[in-house]
């Protein structure tokens, strides 16, 4: 009798799928999926295991039909633990294997979203108008192709006087600020789309900003003249009260409007105070706190536009 048959039962041959990798206890494991479906489970827009997976087994080799023996799985996972919790955690932790295409797709969909992102969020500070994608994507290609970091400007050179000491100085500090190395496809568009605002902030290869968000402020009126608490723990730790001594007294009022850059108005209605205008996007987590705090809810902050942009003529 041949000895190289495949027999029909022992095997499960599926096509088009993603393939998970998990490697533990020294086995490699595997789960076919449904592709496109797994970044949708691990983001939360799929819920349903169904929708995910191809078949609810796990396997040696996908591409070989080989099931994973009971015995393999209990000496990687433990005795009791169940096929769809090894099936979960696979999934949760391992590597996912895309075929060319689908991975220059991906890579493709989530770099135009982080530029899309990027390009919506960011104004050059001095006109306040946005920047075309295309001029955002060739300044986040200078930062990734000069190692995550564009060239500064040397604040020393005009002196005449830059020592060795001076440089290193300046190059220990370059390696504190945050890069831009390029898009991947392990993280979401919003995270990457962070990092790369940052990093375009910090380097400057083209002036940027981030745009001001528009405010309301609503408090009671009767507290506004009161003196407010001394600063919170958390707010000098992140380095907003420290050294600013316009954040650091006064009334509940001046507190207010020391974090509105812009006021655009204000009026007490009855018994309210409100107060419409532009604050920077790092203070708009800060405010909400104060007011929340000093207010004892009684107070809120409503967001009417995210990010104040001018379009160019």
């Amino acid at each position: 009798m041949p000895q190289n048959i495949n027999q029909p039962s022992n095997q499960i041959r599926l096509t088009n799928v993603s393939l998970v990798r998990l490697k533990k206890g020294k086995k490699r494991f595997e789960i076919a999926c449904y592709k496109n479906k797994v970044l949708e489970y691990r983001s939360g827009v799929e819920t349903d295991l169904d929708n995910v997976l191809q078949i609810p087994s796990v396997f040696l080799s996908v591409s070989k039909g080989q099931t994973a023996p009971t015995q393999d799985l209990a000496k990687a996972f433990g005795p009791k633990t169940p096929v769809n919790d090894i099936i979960m955690e696979i999934l949760k932790k391992g590597e996912m294997q895309v075929g060319e295409k689908e991975r220059h797709a991906q890579l493709e969909r989530v770099h135009n979203e982080v530029i899309d992102i990027v390009a919506g969020k960011l104004v050059d500070p001095r006109s306040k108008r946005v920047y075309t994608t295309g001029m955002i994507e060739k300044a986040l290609d200078q930062l990734s192709s000069q190692g995550g970091a564009a060239h500064k400007p040397d604040e020393s050179k005009g002196s005449g006087t830059t020592t060795p000491t001076n440089g290193e100085a300046a190059k220990e500090k370059a390696k504190e600020l945050p890069t831009w190395t390029g898009v991947v496809t392990t993280k979401s568009a919003k995270s990457q789309a962070l990092d790369a605002m940052k990093a375009l902030i910090a380097w400057q290869p083209i002036p940027v900003s981030r745009a001001r968000m528009r405010l309301r402020v609503t408090c009671p009126s009767n507290i506004l003249k009161q003196a407010v608490k001394m600063p919170t723990k958390k707010e000098a730790q992140d380095g907003t009260e420290d050294g600013e001594g316009e954040k650091s007294g006064g009334t509940v009022k001046d507190r207010i409007l020391s974090y509105v850059e812009q006021v655009e108005a204000q009026e007490t209605v009855g018994q309210e105070w409100e107060i419409v205008g532009f604050v920077e996007p790092g203070a708009f987590r800060l405010l909400g706190e104060f007011v929340g705090s000093e207010t004892k809810g009684r107070g809120r902050v409503e967001v009417l536009d995210m990010a104040i942009t001018h379009d160019g003529d």
